[in-house]
């Protein structure tokens, strides 16, 4: 039988592991699934289509799978899934999908959310994620593995965040930010690559090396335009795989153009988006 608190209330659809941990107050309606070792502390409210995985803990006031904040949203069946090993603090809001974005909003595995991180519909997060207080996604925002993003940060809906960048706090990201940057700003601009991250994640001197020269290449010269500084890039520095992500990265045409140093004008962005 599961471990839930008399004053919880849960639904006759919910589908609860054997030793989950419901505390004080929660309230749990629809289609929700928890798997085995996750634990509610107390007043967690979860709805909608919601899957949530293993040993995840789950902070007071967190608010998971309801209706997103979109006037488009009409209804139709959406999904939030929430991956393993998640710490998700207090107040977090995490909305399920529409049928713009796909109809599922995800996030993997090992993420902390810290107090009021919000989570908007149709996101896609990856693994071992860091949201700082209150750091805000707008909707269809993907977020790759091990990106950090801090305090009172807010994402443009539809940028991309690549996997390994650290967006500083009280930043507004309103363009693609590549693998490994780092930006920070008002108006957000690439100030460098995450080479803090870098380190502690293991990463060889070589491998960092090689990841400097080719942003200098990339970002610091001011001949021709991105586009030809990328085939310039590929060709000194295609053997490292790193770098060759960063390039792909930015040769990928998402909805937004990418960010760059403030040194360098949108219109040579433009150009790569």
């Amino acid at each position: 039988m599961s471990l839930i608190h008399s004053t919880a209330i849960i639904a006759k659809t919910a589908k609860i592991a054997a030793d989950v941990v419901i505390g004080p107050y929660c309230v749990i309606d629809g289609d929700v699934t928890i798997d085995s070792g996750t634990k509610l502390v107390s007043h967690v409210a979860i709805g909608g289509h919601t899957s949530i995985g293993k040993n995840c803990t789950i902070y007071p006031f967190a608010s998971l799978g309801h209706p997103p904040q979109d006037l488009k949203f009409k209804g139709e069946v959406s999904r939030l899934t929430i991956g393993d090993n998640n710490v998700i603090r207090e107040h977090v809001t995490m909305n399920p999908g529409t049928e713009g974005g796909g109809l599922i909003t995800s996030v993997g595995d090992n993420g902390l959310f810290m107090v009021g991180a919000h989570i908007a519909h149709d996101c896609r997060v990856g693994n071992r994620v860091i949201m700082a207080n209150n750091a805000t996604l707008g909707g269809h925002v993907e977020v790759g593995d091990h990106a950090i993003i801090g305090g009172l940060a807010a994402i443009h809906q539809w940028v991309r965040i690549g996997p390994h960048a650290i967006i500083g706090g009280m930043s507004g990201v309103e363009h693609d930010v590549i693998p490994f940057g780092s930006v920070m700003g008002e108006r957000a601009s690439l100030a460098g690559l995450n080479l803090v991250g870098l380190k502690r994640q293991g990463f060889d001197r070589d491998t960092i090396h090689g990841l400097r020269n080719a942003y200098k290449m990339l970002f610091e010269e001011e001949e021709g335009t991105l586009v030809d500084r990328t085939v310039k890039t590929r060709e000194a520095f295609g053997k490292i795989n790193e770098v060759m992500q960063i390039l792909a990265f930015v040769g990928d045409k998402g909805s937004r153009s990418i960010c760059v140093p403030k040194s360098l004008s949108r219109q040579d962005t433009s150009q790569a988006a």
